[in-house]
């Protein structure tokens, strides 16, 4: 996988708030790059992702979250936030058996305030 030098240092919101202007549009670059890599490996909801990198680096950047509540309609624009909020590395994980879920999960972090997406229903055999 790809070398990410900004988006490496970046664990919880607040650290993006320690970088210059310039420095966050570099952080717009390799997020939308990780999150290319990991649909490519692992398919989720790319377009929609990609489409909100900037709206996510910026609400984040700006609101002081999860002080400040930031809800994703359906979730499937919701990629980079989780990404930002604690949980790139395991990313990976997204969408698998035992990973992260693909949408806003309450109980998955403090930082999604709404649970959003698909809700599968309890496997129960014929």
């Amino acid at each position: 996988m790809a070398h990410y030098p900004l988006l490496e240092r970046i664990f919880y919101p607040d650290d993006l708030k320690k970088l210059t202007p310039e420095e966050l549009i570099q952080v717009c670059h390799e997020l939308r790059e990780f999150i290319i890599d990991i649909v490519c490996e692992n398919p989720g909801h790319l377009g929609a992702n990609l489409g909100t990198v900037e709206l996510t680096v910026a609400l984040h950047y700006v609101f002081d979250v999860p002080h400040d509540k930031i809800i994703w309609d359906v979730g499937h624009q919701a990629y980079g936030h989780k990404i930002l909020t604690g949980r790139r590395e395991v990313f990976h994980t997204n969408r698998k058996y035992g990973g992260i879920s693909g949408f806003p999960k309450r109980d998955e972090s403090p930082y999604d305030v709404f649970g959003t997406g698909h809700h599968q229903l309890p496997y129960r055999p014929l």
